[in-house]
């Protein structure tokens, strides 16, 4: 396909200058990558995804088991909850909340119909805690996203400096606001969190949301869940690494999320080239389908990162005119609109990690995509060079169905999982990254780099072909 444009007057940003705006997917090959450490606000990680869903109970077991995560704190009747139930899932930093709401309208009355029956007031549920930890949850919104596109996620929650500051620099730059920033106080300990929401893509149709979140309270996830002292359980799955969304069109989308972080100089900022505003989260890596694509299908891609490149969002968009409708396209048409494709989740020994999710997959855990054909890895020492792999190594990846990539940085190793509900929508990642290591947050504990090791650009040809397989099977 050809390279993408818009009738825009604008240079595309390939380090070389500063520039608001993406006019065209210049390619994998002709890209320059470049951090301008330009974040109006700091972005320190991925805090926690939430998912809406229409049975929370069941669909958080399935991931626990499945993905070896601990049930560490949870919101529902139990606990005083009338409006829905959430429950928090957690390995090492990987959390995941899975909220399903009880009824389109809360109970009139906490107090039975029958006079002689005692009352059951919230309080008696729980003393300690808030009926309801998020101060704006509406019932009827959450089961209309669910009725929409299915088990997804509605939240991108991130750790950032100053939520209520992150919010403000988003209004002020094109974004739109969904929940304005809330200070949750834990009623246990007095300790806070702020949070505060912004939808992550323009239109009247978005739904998705980044949430912000910033302060001091250390308990499991947001002020008034409650605890949960549940055995702990790990398949060694670490944290999130990279979140993707689908959408219709890429460049209005990669132009929002950059102008909505973006700060000025001459405004209490520090000046780009020629004192020229600069985007916060930043262009980090693009894909064309002239280096994605099969001859059946592709796609077009953008990475933006955050300074520190621990916040990675990839986004996608459909090409046309191939044999076969973009596999992005089928996405956007089953789940009705924009959303989280998948989740790249990290593990430093992915071995291992797969052992385990591979004994529960006929357990109650996920299905993966078929393997590489056998060409596939009898080329693998040739494309990833001596000394990276082991002999041993190499067998496994053929053993377990991984793909493996390269960059300048370092190696990636990745496999994904097939659709995890019913529709033909979100699915898994994992990863290991392995090369480029630093320290981790000062301390001598060598981690990889963001990024390292890429996003899987040689492997893309081998998974569009695995995955048109799949939609083959399927009336989509």
């Amino acid at each position: 396909m050809a390279e993408l444009s818009l009738d825009q007057n604008v240079s595309h940003h390939n380090g070389s200058h500063a520039s608001q705006r993406v006019s065209q997917l210049v390619g994998h090959k002709r890209f320059v990558r470049h951090n301008p450490l330009s974040d109006r606000f700091e972005m320190k990680r991925f805090h926690h995804l939430e998912f809406y869903c229409g049975d929370a109970t069941n669909t958080s077991r399935r991931f626990a088991w499945g993905l070896g995560l601990s049930q560490v704190a949870k919101s529902d009747s139990s606990t005083g909850n009338p409006l829905y139930a959430s429950y928090v899932l957690q390995s090492q930093e990987l959390v995941f909340v899975f909220t399903a709401p009880y009824a389109s309208t809360p109970p009139s009355s906490s107090v039975a119909a029958a006079p002689s029956q005692p009352s059951h007031r919230i309080a008696e549920a729980s003393p300690s805690l808030a009926p309801s930890p998020h101060p704006a949850f509406d019932s009827s919104m959450a089961m209309g996203f669910f009725g929409r596109h299915g088990l997804a996620v509605r939240a991108i929650g991130i750790e950032v400096h100053d939520a209520s500051q992150a919010y403000e620099a988003c209004l002020a730059h094109g974004g739109k606001g969904v929940l304005a920033p809330q200070i949750l106080k834990d009623t246990a300990t007095g300790q806070v969190k702020w949070i505060a929401e912004v939808l992550a893509y323009p239109g009247n149709d978005a739904e998705v949301v980044l949430r912000f979140v910033s302060g001091d309270f250390d308990g499991p996830f947001l002020p008034n869940y409650q605890e949960t002292p549940i055995p702990p359980l790990s398949y060694g799955l670490q944290r999130i690494d990279h979140v993707v969304s689908n959408v219709p069109q890429l460049l209005p989308v990669v132009n929002h999320l950059m102008e909505m972080t973006v700060w000025e100089g001459g405004k209490g900022g520090k000046e780009g080239c020629g004192g020229q505003a600069r985007a916060g989260l930043h262009e980090y890596a693009e894909f064309t389908s002239t280096d994605v694509g099969t001859v059946d299908s592709g796609l077009n891609s953008l990475v933006l990162a955050s300074n520190n490149e621990r916040v990675l969002l990839p986004v996608n968009e459909p090409t046309f005119g191939t044999k076969r409708k973009s596999q992005i396209q089928t996405y956007l048409e089953q789940n009705q609109g924009a959303g989280v494709q998948h989740i790249a989740l990290k593990t430093d020994n992915i071995f291992a990690t797969m052992r385990e999710l591979k004994k529960r997959t006929h357990l109650g855990g996920f299905d993966f995509m078929p393997k590489a054909s056998p060409e596939y890895y009898q080329s693998l020492p040739a494309k990833i060079g001596p000394g990276v792999l082991t002999d041993e190594e190499l067998a496994c990846v053929e053993e377990l169905g991984l793909l493996v990539d390269k960059d300048d940085q370092g190696v990636l190793l990745q496999v994904f999982t097939r659709p995890v509900g019913d529709r033909p929508t979100l699915f898994l990642e994992i990863i290991q990254r392995v090369g480029c290591t630093v320290d981790k947050e000062g301390k001598r504990l060598p981690e990889q780099a963001p990024g390292c090791g890429g996003f899987g650009k040689g492997n893309f040809s081998e998974l569009f072909k695995s995955i048109e397989e799949y939609e083959k099977t399927l009336n989509v």
